[in-house]
């Protein structure tokens, strides 16, 4: 930050030659003043005033000034902060505190900022425009009272000569004497716009070399925010910042940029949960792999187990067959119950060999039924990345 020593010293030079020009003047000066000393007086007291108002609206930028190299200092060499807090700086301080002594803002915040550190400014150069005002304004009521004190006196005048007085001498030296009031009212006309129109000037250059420190102030400033202000209002530590000297970007550019930093936010997380969601779909496929793998055995168990009972069976029929045969043909000479006692058995027999393939034909409908469902979970496990 640069300081504003150099508008002081143009100040301060230009007072001087003010100063070297009405002691020259001192003389005509002194007599215009005491044409009217009550408001004269007041002109000069208001001049005064605005200058002394100007050169510390200048040195004001001073503490500021320090503040900010302190901090500059303090993020460089790891110092301490200022104990001292700023008056036009007061938001930034807060903010700068409030980020434990980072300082890390949006486009809004440092615009919120920027305006209110403004309106500080601008409102501390209120008065010294006010006094410009005011001094033109006692000029220009000096000027109309002398002028309305003049045109009164010349009135009384002329209202007054007596041209049939025997005396010349004693009629012009009555209009000598009634002259005096409105050459007094001339003269008050002219020393306050004299005075006023002076001190307006030199109070409009004052107001000039401390409206230019602020503005060199204020530009500084918003160059030294502006490397602190994070592009988009995407996530801390994006890595978009506004380099200083840059130009601020329009607002629109900003909102396009914000919101093309949150829909690449929300493809991330989108990513994210879609790895996690295929993680978990592999994981699943993997346990349905398993249990057809198990399903598999148990079909191949099922299917041995089935072929040594249909072994089982056919031989069972054959025996019995055989046995029936006998039976009729009396080859073993059997009586009539034991006859009947092993019809009884061949008929059990069948009724269990019915009942079997009935049990098989179930068990194969169950278990056709579980590699459909088995079926439909995997294609709805495939289906699920292809609608996301």
């Amino acid at each position: 930050m640069s300081s504003p020593r150099r508008y002081l010293v143009r100040m301060t030079a230009f007072v001087i030659i003010v100063a070297i020009v009405a002691a020259l003047l001192a003389p005509g000066v002194s007599s215009a003043f005491m044409s009217n000393p009550a408001l004269n007086g007041v002109i000069l007291a208001a001049t005064l005033f605005g200058i002394v108002f100007c050169f510390r609206a200048v040195l004001n930028l001073e503490p500021d000034i320090r503040w900010i190299e302190a901090h500059l200092a303090q993020r460089a060499h790891g110092g301490r902060m200022a104990a001292v807090q700023p008056r036009l700086l007061a938001p930034v301080a807060r903010v700068i505190a409030e980020q434990q002594g980072e300082l890390n803002l949006s486009p809004l915040a440092m615009r919120s900022l920027l305006d209110a550190i403004g309106a500080r400014l601008s409102e501390s150069r209120e008065i010294s425009r006010y006094l410009i005002g005011l001094l033109i304004f006692l000029g220009l009521l000096g000027t109309f009272w002398g002028l309305l004190e003049t045109v009164r006196s010349a009135s009384g005048v002329i209202a007054g000569l007596n041209m049939e007085s025997a005396d010349p001498s004693a009629a012009f030296a009555t209009l000598k004497h009634g002259l005096e009031a409105p050459l007094q009212g001339m003269g008050t006309a002219f020393s306050a716009s004299l005075f006023g129109l002076a001190g307006s000037l030199s109070l409009g250059f004052l107001e000039l070399q401390a409206g230019q420190a602020q503005n060199r102030f204020y530009n500084e400033l918003e160059d030294w925010l502006s490397a602190s202000t994070r592009l988009s209002g995407g996530p801390q530590g994006s890595g978009l910042q506004v380099e200083a000297g840059e130009p601020v970007f329009p607002a629109y550019i900003e909102s396009v940029v914000a919101q093309t930093a949150e829909n690449l936010d929300a493809l991330r997380r989108l990513t994210v949960q879609a790895e996690e969601d295929r993680r978990g779909q592999g994981g699943a496929l993997g346990a349905v792999a398993t249990q057809l793998a198990a399903i598999d055995d148990h079909l191949q168990g099922q299917q041995a187990l089935m072929a040594r009972l249909a072994e089982g069976e056919q031989a069972t029929a054959t025996v019995l067959t055989r046995l029936a045969t006998a039976l009729e043909s009396d080859r073993f000479g059997m009586d009539e119950p034991t006859r009947q006692h092993i019809r009884s058995l061949d008929t059990t027999m069948r009724r269990m060999i019915e009942e079997m393939s009935t049990g098989r034909i179930q068990l194969s409908g169950e278990i056709r039924g579980e590699i459909k469902l088995l079926a439909r979970t995997i294609a709805a496990l495939a289906e699920g990345p292809e609608a996301r």
